[in-house]
C-alpha cells in the first residue's frame, strides 16, 4: 500500500459521487434485485465510473463489486466497491447513503473510504494512521457505561428471530431513546466522529463492511464480529462497531444469548 493507493481511493470517491449527485433526487431507473434490495441507475453508473479507473491505473488488482461482480479474483490486492450503501435512503431523498471503497491485501482490508456525495463528507481510514474526516483527524467519543451508548442499527428487519435475541439483549442494556434506526454505512461514520457509540448489524456483504473496519478502527474505536473477532474477507456478517474500546467485553457480553 503506498500513497498514492490512498489518492486514488480517493479519486474513486470523486468519479462515484460525480456520477450519484446529478440523480439525487431527481427521476431514475430502478429495479429489484433477485435478492429483493433495490438497484438504481446512479449504483451502476458510480460503480461503472469507479471500476473504468481501476482498470487503467491498476490492471492487475481484483475488483469486488455490488453490481458488476469479480474480476481478477486470484489477485491477492482487491478493490471493493460498494457504489451506494443505504440504497433505500438514496431513493427516499435521504442524504445518509454512501459510497464505500476499500483496497484488500490477502482478504484484510488497508484502505476504507465512506464517501457522502450530497453532504460531501468523507471519511478516510488507513491501516496504522488516524482516521480523517474531510482531512482532519476525528476520534470516537469515550463512553462510561453502555447504559449511557448510543445504539445505532439500520433495520430490525435485517435481523432473523436468532440474531433478533441477540439485538434486543444488547439494546435492553442502553437507553430506548438512545437507539437509532436507518444510516446504513453513515452510522460507522459517525461512530469514527465520536457521535454514535456502538453499530451493531447482521446479514452484512463484504462490500458492506470491508471499507468500515481501517475507519473505526483508526479512529480509536474497534469492529468487529459478534465474537469478538477482526473483520476480513471470510468474516460472516454479523458486525459490530464500538467508538470506546473500554466497552467491547460490555458489547460482547450483553450480545451474546444466555439460554
Amino acid at each position: 500500500m503506498t500513497p498514492k493507493d490512498i489518492a486514488l481511493a480517493e479519486q474513486l470517491a470523486d468519479a462515484a459521487g460525480a456520477a450519484i449527485r446529478p440523480f439525487y433526487r431527481a427521476k431514475f431507473e430502478q429495479e429489484t434485485k433477485n435478492d429483493a434490495s433495490p438497484v438504481t441507475e446512479a449504483d451502476r453508473a458510480a460503480e461503472a465510473a469507479m471500476r473504468a479507473i481501476i482498470e487503467v491505473e491498476r490492471p492487475d488488482d481484483g475488483i469486488i463489486g455490488e453490481e458488476y461482480g469479480s474480476r481478477n479474483e486470484g489477485a491477492s490486492r482487491q478493490w471493493v466497491l460498494d457504489p451506494i450503501d443505504g440504497t433505500t435512503s438514496f431513493i427516499a431523498g435521504r442524504p445518509i447513503f454512501g459510497t464505500l471503497i476499500a483496497l484488500m491485501q490477502d482478504g484484510f482490508p488497508l484502505i476504507g473510504i465512506i464517501d457522502q456525495p450530497i453532504g460531501k463528507e468523507r471519511w478516510l481510514g488507513v491501516v496504522g494512521r488516524p482516521t480523517t474526516f474531510n482531512g482532519q483527524p476525528t476520534k470516537s467519543a469515550r463512553c462510561r457505561e453502555l447504559k449511557d451508548a448510543v445504539l445505532a442499527t439500520t433495520t430490525p428487519h435485517q435481523f432473523d428471530e436468532h440474531d433478533a435475541e441477540h439485538f434486543m439483549s444488547l439494546a435492553s442494556k442502553v437507553a430506548p431513546r438512545k437507539i437509532i434506526y436507518g444510516g446504513d454505512c453513515y452510522n460507522y461514520g459517525l461512530v469514527a466522529s465520536g457521535h454514535v457509540d456502538v453499530v451493531c448489524e447482521a446479514g452484512l456483504m463484504l462490500h458492506d463492511f470491508a471499507a468500515l473496519a481501517p475507519i473505526v478502527d483508526g479512529a480509536g474505536g474497534m469492529m468487529c464480529d459478534w465474537n469478538g473477532e477482526p473483520l476480513h474477507a471470510e468474516s460472516d456478517g454479523h458486525v459490530l462497531a464500538i467508538g470506546d474500546q473500554a466497552r467491547v467485553d460490555d458489547v460482547l457480553e450483553a450480545i451474546a444469548c444466555h439460554h
